[in-house]
């Protein structure tokens, strides 16, 4: 089990400069886990590519549905008190701190892409193979 930042989901269902690392890190260790925040943060990345036209409506509903059933059974709701202890020991943002908490919380590591968790959380972040 680990704790994959959204960056990382996006990738694995939107191809893109990070989708070969996703995949990998996906055969590595399929039960991928998340704060629930991580849907609203897809819908987000989602909603920026149909504004750019970057693909449909219906590609985008299609990307969310499956990406939530790969996702069902491992999400998890953080408690405010660890993100803001880890946010208080960082300069990142709480959104970025809930998923370094869920690692804390779950000890396991924490894959994302973002350089800022990676340089302020060295203990549990983690870059996707091959990044």
């Amino acid at each position: 089990m680990i704790v994959v930042d959204t960056n990382v989901i996006a990738y694995l269902w939107l191809p893109g400069v990070g989708t070969a690392s996703a995949e990998r890190l996906l055969r590595e260790d399929p039960e991928w886990c998340a704060p629930l925040l991580w849907r609203s943060e897809l819908r987000n990345v989602l909603a920026t590519q149909l504004r750019k036209r970057r693909l449909s409506l219906d590609l985008a509903i299609r990307v969310v549905e499956g990406a939530q059933e790969q996702m069902r059974g491992r999400e998890f709701d953080v408690p405010s008190e660890s993100v803001l202890r880890v946010a208080s020991a960082s300069r990142c943002s709480a959104y970025d701190c809930e998923f370094v908490s869920l690692a804390h919380e779950l000890g396991v590591p924490l894959y994302t892409n973002d350089r800022a968790l990676l340089r302020a959380f060295p203990d549990v972040a983690l870059p996707p193979p091959g990044d």
